[in-house]
């Protein structure tokens, strides 16, 4: 069984303005230390997946700084969408082009950006999910045990049976769901986060693709896979744009009847808002998560970063404060969803260089 991974990396992280931007998104930003999030996802990989066997999939504005930040992978592995069709076509091409090496590897599908804090549990699970995708020729998500009722992400209604040790049958997957909802899937046992993470043969989820989503198959089938070809960029850029913008999650893993999860134990976050920056950094006293040069008075419970210029932060509780060189966001712990309105303002307005 040969294991190769695909890292999606072609989002623009609007929730984490103003420090993630178009050209600086969330994967390539060190949130929580020394390496940034696309780096940790590699990280993870290490001595598990040779380097040789993994892609970055991500957009022309991104690819030269993910060249510089992840050296180790071969710069034809990296490859630049022209344009974001959302990750069906994301897994599509990722899955043509990883055929013509071996048709029957196993992929590891992972996006940029999730923090998982113990590498070790991780990789057995990937190892599970790798064994049990190839033989089975399913497809194969990771199910995250729930602690909160959450209401930023997505469940799995799955079968509480086991059909081998932590693989379980995937009855249905579920949008966000209100509060009230998040805590009935919390309380029944029968549901599990949906972590976003995919594990499954090249031949398999090239067939899932032929039947649910024919259109995209036959497109991505009439490009030239050589990726060291220069004629590669050139068919992408014809091709690409006609594709279908439709999530993974929608185009196949809800039409499939083969789908399973692997229950897992490790410590994930998807880092969806600052509300995760917050939650996950260490706390003072007064549960302020405080970075740079900052200057507090009787503020609790709150997140502020201010690397760059001095910051007063006075009497506010439960807020996010981002100061950068050029932009500024305060905003309410509640509503940090909201953040992306801020984007798209700024698109509106063609502030370039600012969102």
């Amino acid at each position: 069984m040969e294991k190769y991974a695909v890292v999606m990396a072609g989002g623009v992280g609007s929730r984490f303005w103003p420090r993630s931007r178009k050209t600086l998104p969330k994967q390539l930003l060190n949130l929580f230390g020394e390496f940034t999030m696309i780096q940790e996802t590699v990280n993870r990989l290490n001595g598990f997946i040779d380097t040789d066997k993994i892609f970055v999939i991500t957009n022309k504005v991104q690819k030269a700084l993910i060249e510089e930040q992840l050296p180790q992978i071969p710069k034809n592995n990296i490859v630049a969408e022209p344009v974001g069709r959302n990750t069906a076509p994301c897994v599509a091409l990722a899955a043509a082009i990883i055929s013509e090496i071996n048709d029957e590897a196993v992929i590891i599908t992972l996006p940029a950006d999730h923090l998982i804090i113990d590498a070790q549990k991780f990789r057995q699970s990937i190892q599970t999910a790798a064994e049990f995708a190839y033989q089975s020729k399913g497809l194969v998500t990771f199910g995250i045990e729930p602690t909160r009722p959450d209401t930023g992400y997505g469940y799995i209604n799955f079968d509480k049976d086991e059909i081998k040790p932590q693989v379980h049958r995937v009855k249905k997957f579920v949008e966000k769901p209100n509060l009230e909802t998040a805590k009935l899937y919390l309380s029944s046992g029968e549901y599990l986060w949906n972590s976003g993470m995919f594990i499954w043969r090249t031949d398999v989820v090239l067939d899932e693709i032929k039947q649910h989503l024919p259109e995209m198959f036959r497109s991505i089938k009439l490009l030239n896979k050589d990726l060291s070809s220069s004629n590669f960029y050139n068919e992408l850029d014809d091709i690409y744009p006609g594709l279908q913008s439709i999530s993974i999650d929608f185009g196949i893993m809800e039409k499939s009847d083969k789908v399973y999860l692997v229950k897992s134990n490790f410590d994930w976050n998807d880092v969806g808002s600052w509300e995760s920056a917050y939650e996950l950094n260490k706390k003072d006293e007064n549960r302020n998560a405080i970075i740079g040069d900052v200057f507090n008075a009787g503020s609790k419970d709150s997140y502020i970063y201010s690397p760059d210029k001095f910051t007063a932060v006075v009497g506010m509780d439960d807020v996010i404060v981002i100061n950068t060189k050029d932009a500024l966001l305060v905003c309410n712990r509640n509503n940090v969803q909201d953040v992306r309105k801020v984007v798209d303002f700024l698109a509106g307005q063609k502030r370039e260089g600012l969102y």
